[in-house]
Order: C-alpha cells, then structure tokens, then sequence
C-alpha cells in the first residue's frame, strides 16, 4: 500500500506541473504591484516575494504556466535567507543595484544546497519552473576570478537540482553561452535582446522547439511596432515593461 501511494503521490505531482508552452506564447513578468490576471497571457514570471500560493493555484487553474524568480548569482539584502549565505561566498556589490551581491559560483558545496531550499519553495508554492537570474555573474565584477566554464558548470548543476524536482529551468540572458546550455535546459528568458542586438544568439533554442521570453524596458529607445514584427518572425514572445517590472505591460498585437 505504501509504494502504491508513493507512485500516486508522484503521478498526480507530475500532472500537476505543466510544460514548457509553446515558442510565440503570450507572456508577462511582473515583480512589483498586484498580479492581475490578463486574457490571453499563457505564461507568468513571478517573484514568489510578491505573490501566494493561492494565486500561483489559481494561475495553473488556468492552464498558466509559472516561473518563479531566483536570483542564482547574487545575493539580495532583502530575502530572508540572506544569513544563510557565508562570507565567504559573497562578493563585490552589483553596479547599479546597491542591494545585491555577487556570489562565487565555483562553491558549488556551499551554493547548491542554498539554491536547492529555493528552489523547493517555487514547488511548494505550486510554480511550474525556475527564472534563474544573473547567471552573467561572471562576465562582472564581482570580486571573484570567476570564468564561462565556471558559469556552465553551476548552471548545469542547478539544472540537475531543478529537473530532479520535477521543475523546469531556463536560461536568463548568457547568449555566448546558448550552445553549451541548449541541450539542457528548456527555455530562454531574454532582456534587452533586440535593443542590445543578440536575440539570433538564443535562436536556437526556437529551433529546438523550446520559447524564448523577451522583455525590452522603455527606458531606453525601441519602435516597438517594428520591433514586434522582429520578434514575431522570429517566434520570440516579447513585452515592453517599465524597469521596476511593475503591472504596466505592452504586449505585441
């Protein structure tokens, strides 16, 4: 009775998590503001900070597909892990956000364990995949002598922690890394990629059948209508939001 109950337990979890939806699906990311559920948007990148497990149930109601923000490659002052990061695993501040901290990457005894207890939290909370943010960790100055192969090497593992969860896991930003991460994980989350000229770089996970979400931010110069027929062609779901990724959204038509 016990191992029947464990197989039941583990079909109904893997009916309960959706795939990955399809490439041009309509999308939004908002990590401030209440969530407003909008017609027609497939998929919803969250910060679990700002949302509740009602909200995430009554999204994959939906048929919605949820991905949870993750900062993977810095350390924000305002989380409630953040004692649980050792010094010496936290490096220099991040640019122009005073609030977060680069992290060593290399550690992988140390970090992977941290993220594995985050990433928990996205499924506890009933979310279908993990938004895992700078990974570009090592292309900064972050204080550690940190490498590409450093950063493939804690992706692919964050990957192994995600999937063995039953959670999917995209790839955010890093397009020199597409061809090392393409075969692993199962979208792309984009920002500025038209207006910093490297969306073809993700292209290929498009030809792998696997969507590539794109945010541009209005605080910089874009045509937008002509940027969406770019990106439409393409079959990239882009959105224009302001930069504190707020309710405010345009969707391409």
């Amino acid at each position: 009775m016990k191992r029947l109950a464990a197989i039941f337990a583990l079909f109904s979890s893997t009916l309960a998590a959706h795939a990955a939806p399809n490439v041009g699906a309509v999308w939004d990311l908002q990590y401030a503001d209440d969530v407003k559920i909008r017609k027609g948007v497939l998929v919803y990148d969250l910060d679990p900070d700002n949302v509740t497990r009602r909200l995430i149930s009554k999204l994959k109601a939906r048929g919605i597909y949820t991905l949870c923000y993750v900062s993977v490659g810095t350390l924000e002052n305002y989380r409630d892990d953040i004692a649980d990061f050792p010094a010496i695993v936290v490096g220099k501040t991040y640019g122009d956000w005073p609030d977060e901290k680069f992290l060593d990457v290399r550690d992988l005894k140390t970090l992977l364990p941290l993220m594995k207890r985050r990433f928990q939290r996205c499924k506890d909370m009933g979310f279908d995949a993990v938004d895992p943010d700078n990974m570009d960790v090592y292309d900064n100055d972050s204080g550690f002598d940190l490498s590409p192969s450093d950063g493939v090497r804690y992706i692919k593992a964050l990957a192994r922690i995600a999937h063995g969860m039953g959670l999917e896991i995209g790839q955010k930003n890093v397009p020199a890394l597409t061809p090392k991460l393409v075969n692993t994980l199962d979208f792309v989350v984009s920002e500025s990629c038209f207006q910093d000229g490297w969306c073809h770089q993700v292209s290929p996970y498009i030809s792998a059948g696997k969507p590539v979400f794109d945010v541009e931010y209005d605080d910089r110069p874009i045509r937008f209508g002509k940027t969406c027929k770019a990106a439409q062609k393409m079959g990239i779901s882009m959105v224009l939001k302001h930069r504190i990724l707020s309710k405010y959204v345009r969707n391409c038509e």
